[in-house]
């Protein structure tokens, strides 16, 4: 399979989690274990372009494809416009949930970077953060379609308060 763009192997047991083989044999960690049911989001990851948990696949259904992970998300020093609305915007608290939602608040960019408040709460419906109630995580998400569209985000709730 291909990682970030580069191409790895390993030898693993069939019952092997994506999400384990993802950590443990490759060493990337921003990829979170939470539940290890599919519940929490806090694996997100993109396989061959779509949004999966990876603790819900196994390493060996990822035989040959392109998977990104949290790693892979910024180019360079350069981070990627949901990084960077996150920073911004305060989009985390402990951090647990924050590649995850990353991952997923992306992929839903990718299919419509001009959602609506509402469309972005339903995106992230898979995905829990147990620190928050989600409010800046969706200006997050709101601020980073802005820079995808070319356009200047919307100065942030502090920035204009009188």
């Amino acid at each position: 399979m291909s990682v970030n763009g580069r191409s790895v192997s390993g030898d693993v047991e069939p019952r092997t989690l994506l999400v384990h083989f993802i950590r443990e044999n490759l060493g990337l960690t921003g990829t979170h274990i939470g539940c290890e049911t599919g519940y929490c989001g806090a694996c997100t990851v993109h396989v061959n372009g779509v949004s999966t948990k990876s603790c819900s696949m196994l390493a060996v259904q990822a035989d040959g494809t392109e998977i990104k992970t949290i790693e892979g998300m910024a180019d360079g020093d350069e981070l990627h416009p949901v990084q960077e609305g996150f920073w911004e915007r305060h989009g985390l608290q402990c951090g647990y949930c924050t590649p995850g939602m990353i991952m997923q608040a992306s992929y839903l960019l990718e299919q419509n970077n001009a959602m609506s408040e509402d469309e972005i709460r339903h995106g992230l419906e898979g995905n829990l953060c147990r620190c928050t109630g989600y409010h800046n995580i969706v200006k997050a998400i709101e601020f980073a379609g802005a820079r995808m569209r070319g356009e200047e985000p919307a100065p942030a709730e502090w920035e204009t308060s009188e």
